[in-house]
């Protein structure tokens, strides 16, 4: 899809999607930057820059980028050890720079080697993140930044720990009440919307905010018991004027780029913001009810773009993000430009009504990421890997618990282990067949031998009886691993001594065949 009508043509759909996304990104940027031990305007314009200059950029229509929580550890490493949040920026604008030079080296092609089973593995993974983490904020009980996803805390503490503080000792039932109400009618609307008229068009989301907003002002004026304080409330920097938001803008330091530490921490957010970007896009394709694939280059480029225009404007790194993007998909988004739209909302929020946005509870907000979460992690999408086979299964349910327990990529290299391991199992067995007919026997490989295939390849030589006509045939390879190789020059050499008469039978693989010690055959093995 190109810039200019393709965009527009959609954008009935694209306009009231992008408010959704808005709505999900306003808490998350500030909490990322909250957990990031960063100031929260850097969050705002990661976002804002996320969705502006990434999507201006990127060819994927419905990817949404901006802070990530699976950089809050890096970030908060970074942020410590260099001597200023201001050469923490320079090192954000060398990340965007080798990000672009990722993409000139056609780096995005990574992507297509993760298994679909991890893909929809994290995705599940990060929904039930999403409901385990949010269920405190729904209840009033903001002991963790909306932006940290970390199962286990630095305190000690861990998610379920937390769940279990906030139901026992800080309920709020004006935030509880809030929260509710906003779940029931999120998934009552979801299949009541009308199909037809201009209410198909109405977000959900905004219809939980607008009422979360009214309720609590309810709340203050007949039932002050109920009223949820300004500290589970949206906090937002307020500027006496839109154009006080420059003042508050941190610019990099330029003498930092001749600090070591700085290229240290460039090339690890680099390196983590991409994997990051690649696999979140990766998975967004999978969501697209049009089945789009994104060109990963250009994702790449414009990640590195997003990440060098946000480290100059004072802002966190960027990626892709799960989060934002599936609630994009959700709210039945069509084109970037509904990405683009909602970095401009989170613009003109912040400069034109920051004290109108600081009265959104963050229950409400957390009812939304809640539903977001569940369609990201249906028990139906158990289900159907579970009729897949457990060589579905089990990388899907690994991967799944790997991220829930450490962090995305740790998890996404688990699901990769067990998922080669299930590949590897799968490609030894059947690939050697033995055949025996009174004193003639075929050892037949059916493709292309490779070192994992070696015990297989042993089992069936040592089948061989003394004083047997043996054929060997590789007519159905064009690749013979060196170690399978000298497993049958091993044989040859030895079936002498047996009264075993070796011939070899190699139509495609010449080069395998003149490497091994015995007599080629053009002779039909039957």
């Amino acid at each position: 899809m190109v810039a200019g009508t393709g965009v527009l043509a959609s954008w009935r759909q694209d306009v009231p999607a992008s408010l959704v996304v808005a709505l999900v990104a306003l808490p998350l940027c500030l909490g990322v930057a909250l957990a990031s031990g960063a100031p929260l305007m850097s969050g705002l314009v990661a976002g804002i820059v996320g969705g502006i200059v990434v999507g201006a950029i990127s060819r994927s229509p419905l990817s949404v980028a901006g802070p990530a929580a699976g950089l809050t550890t890096i970030v908060l490493a970074a942020i410590t050890s260099l001597p200023s949040f201001e050469a923490f920026l320079a090192a954000v604008c060398l990340a965007g720079l080798l990000q672009l030079l990722f993409a000139a080296t056609r780096g995005g092609v990574i992507a297509e080697f993760v298994p679909g089973a991890v893909i929809t593995g994290m995705l599940a993974a990060i929904g039930l993140i999403l409901i385990l983490k949010q269920l405190p904020h729904a209840v009033g009980y903001d002991g963790d930044p909306e932006g940290d996803f970390s199962f286990f805390q630095p305190d000690g503490d861990n998610t379920l720990s937390a769940l279990m503080h906030a139901l026992n000792n800080d309920f709020v039932w004006g935030a509880a009440i809030i929260a509710a109400i906003s779940l029931v009618f999120l998934f009552w609307w979801d299949k009541a919307k009308p199909k037809d008229g201009p209410l198909k068009l109405l977000p959900g989301p905004l219809v939980v905010v607008l009422f979360a907003v009214a309720a609590n002002a309810g709340f203050q004026a007949f039932a002050p018991d109920l009223a949820i304080a300004s500290t589970h409330l949206v906090q937002v920097p307020v500027s006496a004027t839109p154009w006080a938001l420059v003042d508050q803008v941190r610019l990099p330091d330029v003498g930092a780029f001749t600090n070591p530490k700085v290229w240290t921490a460039a090339l690890t957010l680099a390196i983590v913001a991409s994997l990051e970007s690649l696999l979140s896009v990766k998975a967004v394709d999978e969501l697209d009810p049009k089945r789009r694939v994104t060109d990963k280059n250009r994702e790449l480029m414009a990640q590195g773009a997003g990440n060098l225009v946000s480290g100059l404007l004072g802002g966190l790194p960027v990626t892709s993000v799960i989060v934002r993007s599936s609630a994009n998909v959700e709210s039945g988004a069509d084109s970037r430009l509904s990405t683009m739209l909602h970095g401009t909302w989170l613009l003109l929020g912040l400069a034109l009504m920051p004290a109108i946005l600081n009265l959104i509870p963050l229950s409400a907000l957390a009812a939304v990421l809640i539903a977001t979460g569940y369609k990201l992690a249906k028990p139906a999408l158990f289900m159907q890997r579970w009729k897949q086979g457990l060589s579905q299964f089990i990388p899907f349910v690994v991967t799944v618990l790997a991220i829930l327990f450490t962090d995305l990529l740790v998890g996404i290299a688990i699901g990769l282990v067990v998922g080669m391991g299930f590949v590897i199992w799968r490609s030894t067995g059947g690939i050697i067949t033995y055949v025996e007919y009174g004193g003639t026997v075929m050892v037949r490989a059916r493709r292309n031998l490779y070192f994992m295939h070696k015990p297989a390849l042993q089992e069936a030589l040592a089948r061989v009886p003394d004083g047997a006509q043996l054929l060997i045939d590789l007519s159905a390879t064009n690749y013979v691993d060196l170690d399978c190789i000298d497993i049958i020059n091993s044989f040859a050499r030895a079936a002498p001594y047996r009264g075993i008469d070796v011939k070899l039978r190699a139509d495609h693989t010449r080069k395998a065949a003149a490497m091994i010690n015995a007599p080629v055959t053009r002779a039909r093995a039957t």
